[in-house]
């Protein structure tokens, strides 16, 4: 029963998600109404980020999920290194696992838990080289954590409205954790949201659909080898996947937005967005709880292995 709430609450977002990118027209950028405030916030704490954690338990942020993982293998040589060397197709939800365990971590862990789980992760990127890109390449890893930014925002903000400019702007900073972690210099986050979206727009024309992206999307969005339980929500997921991306990025893939989908978003959107907020707190929370427990789990076998 608990896993149901989560995939509906989860495919909820997604459709309130993609119908408002429709309706607004979004043709380059996910900006959100809130992102032209130059409002000045207090200085924000990486350590106990607390702006970010009221967008990050939120359940809603799984949805977009897809779409960021499209827009970073966008990148060449992003895409060039997980055709290459990821097991993606195979074990997909241990990826799942991978990636919202960093997040997570970054954003509740405790320094010890974040310093093992940030340890882990550059090992994991040290042998992802080839000809022409690196994991480690601070560039790419500044496009992955901006991609979770944009999209995170956007959800967040098309659910509950527009933040506060001060709280949104705390907010901006916050998720610059991010990005450092990954060893991308503090100075290369962009000073502020408006700086940041006039380097997102940049970002989004220079984007390339390379054959690696393409199979890419392939693996994730029609990966044969998903339990039957994934698998069954799995068109919604390609639809409003779809719908998330810009739509040069959209057609660049070979995937292409119709008025039956947006037919479909448009019944769904009112729906959503009232319901979502009412289902409790506990269930919305649950993907959050249930990582942090996984990695500690982890992390204790991993001590008591030395």
């Amino acid at each position: 029963m608990l896993l149901s709430h989560v995939v509906v609450a989860v495919l909820a977002a997604f459709l309130i998600f993609s119908f408002r990118l429709w309706s607004h027209g979004r043709s380059a950028s996910f900006v959100p109404g809130s992102s032209a405030s130059t409002a000045t916030p207090a200085k924000p704490s990486l350590d106990n980020p607390q702006h970010l954690q009221n967008v990050i338990r939120e359940g809603i942020i799984l949805a977009g999920g897809a779409a960021a993982i499209l827009l970073q293998v966008a990148i060449p040589g992003v895409g060039k290194a997980i055709d290459s060397h990821s097991n993606f197709s195979y074990r997909p939800l241990d990826r799942l696992r991978t990636t919202m365990t960093f997040v997570y971590c970054m954003t509740f862990g405790t320094p010890q838990e974040k310093q093992i789980i940030v340890d882990m992760v550059h090992r994991a990127h040290a042998p992802v080289k080839g000809a022409g890109y690196s994991a480690d390449e601070v560039h790419l890893q500044l496009w992955v954590a901006a991609t979770l930014y944009a999209i995170h925002v956007r959800i967040y903000e098309d659910i509950f409205g527009p933040m506060d400019p001060v709280v949104a702007e705390a907010l901006y900073h916050e998720y610059a954790v991010f990005a450092v972690s990954l060893r991308v210099p503090a100075e290369m986050w962009p000073v502020d949201r408006r700086a940041f979206w006039t380097y997102w727009d940049q970002q989004i024309e220079r984007l390339e659909v390379t054959p690696e992206a393409r199979r890419v999307a392939q693996d994730l969005l029609y990966n044969a080898r998903l339990p039957l339980l994934v698998k069954m929500p799995m068109p919604w997921v390609r639809l409003i996947a779809v719908e998330m991306l810009p739509p040069r990025i959209r057609e660049a893939y070979g995937f292409e937005s119709t008025k039956l989908r947006a037919v479909a978003y448009c019944v769904a959107w009112e729906v959503t967005r009232v319901a979502y907020p009412l289902i409790p707190m506990y269930i919305r929370t649950y993907p959050m709880r249930y990582y942090l427990k996984d990695m500690r789990k982890r992390i204790e076998r991993r001590l008591d292995r030395r």
